[in-house]
């Protein structure tokens, strides 16, 4: 994956968490009971805040290129936020509650990102050929 994909990627996703923020405040929130309302603002944040580690993550792969784990990091990271606050907005807005299950199949996802960001940032080597 380059760097260029993932960055558009994280720059996309974080115009979207604003919209779907924007959307939930102005309209949302009065279609909404409290608790509910909570939930999509939960997925709001967690769009937000991978969005942005996703963006982080592009600007790491200019500097470790062909480092395959930050491409197994993007994957994960993306699915998550699919997964994860696509299910949210999905569920507060359809009354769908069986979509409450594979909510924390995106949080799985985020873990493993950030585990795969962590091990490949682990296993690269200096120009040197010394670990960083």
């Amino acid at each position: 994956m380059n760097s260029k994909t993932i960055i558009t990627t994280g720059s996309v996703f974080l115009a979207l968490a604003v919209a779907f923020g924007a959307f939930g405040a102005h309209i949302v929130q009065d279609m909404l009971t409290p608790e509910r309302f909570d939930v999509y603002q939960t997925g709001v944040e967690y769009h937000f805040y991978h969005a942005l580690g996703i963006l982080f993550l592009g600007v790491m792969a200019l500097q470790l290129r062909g480092n395959q784990w930050l491409s197994m990091s993007f994957y994960c990271l993306t699915a998550g936020v699919l997964i994860f606050s696509g299910s949210l907005y999905i569920l507060t807005l359809t009354d769908t509650g069986w979509l409450g299950a594979i909510t924390p199949i995106g949080g799985v996802a985020f873990i493993l990102g950030w585990i795969f960001l962590a091990v490949g940032v682990m296993k690269q080597n200096d120009p040197k050929g010394t670990p960083l």
